[in-house]
């Protein structure tokens, strides 16, 4: 199933959307998708029948689908676990400082518990800031879950795995030596992260998902020019069960908890070559170009994001089309005096 939520109170209003992205039906079964997760066994099979009559054109009440009025798939959720699966972006951006990378960063995810009351429609701007804070954002693959329990295994969590999705982890990078120089984690310097507007069961994604990774670039844009085309299913170390077990570890997840990858990256060969311009990959998060920049020039050449700038971030099927649609944001000069729940919630 296709799944999105239209930008309608809180927790959205839950609809269902046609192979082409371009229609769309408001979900009879659940009206939310918090709704839909809490009683899956049930209700997914409904959604499915749902989902049938809008591919075979049979729909009542169908309507254009357009992601400018959705908001994230579940505009708050119960838990934002995000991991660092990629451990070759941890070890660049180490590499790049002077700092050895311990051993157990192989054998042991990171992972921080993001802010989840609140993620940012998919074509909702992104507050600037101050500019000495470094703005950036990363692109992230991300898994929706039903309940895992308190020590799960690692079959258990493939298990608990029900849409897959695309985030922006929107960071701070200036805030974050300060932070974690304290010893107490991240806080200010991970504000509101964005997700794309369409979340998708496994079986949608074919081949491309293989019950622990989703395989395929993930493409980023910078102000209409290519960022990153890294591929999530290429040196991503630890596979989403593993995260969810690790999460699970000391306590339950309940369902409508998101868990993401971390920054989707590449292993780079000579950071000189490592940018889409020279042939490579490119990076899915400004820091990263900046730390190969730092190793093949002696110093960063890429500014973090400012007002004005536009970052673009989707995945695309093998028949070019856009699997989760885009997550297609602008920066803004300042923040909105009105808070990003109350803006949703205007609109119900």
């Amino acid at each position: 199933m296709r799944l999105a939520s239209l930008n309608q109170g809180r927790d959205g209003r839950l609809v269902l959307v046609d192979a082409a992205r371009a229609t769309m039906v408001r979900a009879r079964a659940a009206t939310t998708l918090q709704a839909a997760l809490d009683d899956w066994d049930r209700l997914a099979p409904l959604l499915g029948a749902e989902q049938a009559l809008l591919d075979a054109g049979r729909a009542e009440g169908a309507e254009p689908f357009r992601a400018q009025d959705c908001a994230a798939p579940l505009p708050r959720a119960y838990q934002w676990a995000d991991g660092s699966a990629y451990v070759t972006h941890v070890e660049l951006v180490r590499r790049a400082r002077g700092a050895e990378m311990p051993p157990s960063f192989w054998t042991d995810p990171l992972m921080y518990q993001g802010g989840s009351d609140g993620f940012l429609a998919p074509c909702a701007d992104i507050p600037a800031g101050d500019p000495a804070w470094g703005l950036d954002f990363e692109a992230e693959v991300a898994v929706i879950t039903g309940d895992v329990p308190l020590g799960a295994t690692v079959a258990q969590a493939a298990a608990a795995i029900r849409l897959v999705m695309l985030v922006n982890d929107v960071s701070l990078r200036d805030l974050i030596p300060h932070e974690l120089a304290k010893g107490f984690g991240f806080f200010q310097s991970k504000p509101a992260s964005a997700a794309a507007p369409i979340a998708l069961t496994p079986d949608e994604l074919g081949p491309a998902w293989d019950g622990e990774r989703l395989h395929g670039p993930v493409l980023s844009s910078l102000n209409g020019h290519l960022f990153g085309r890294p591929d999530a299913g290429v040196d991503m170390v630890f596979s989403f069960p593993q995260l969810i077990a690790h999460a699970a570890r000391t306590r339950a997840l309940c369902t409508g908890s998101i868990v993401g990858s971390g920054t989707v990256a590449n292993r780079h060969g000579d950071p000189a070559v490592s940018g889409i311009e020279a042939g490579g990959v490119g990076s899915s998060c400004i820091a990263e170009r900046r730390m190969l920049e730092v190793l093949a020039h002696g110093a960063p050449r890429t500014p973090f994001l400012g007002a004005g700038d536009h970052v673009r971030i989707e995945m695309l099927d093998a028949r070019g089309r856009s699997l989760f649609g885009a997550i297609d944001q602008c920066v803004r000069a300042s923040a909105a005096t009105d808070t990003q729940y109350r803006v949703q919630g205007r609109t119900a």
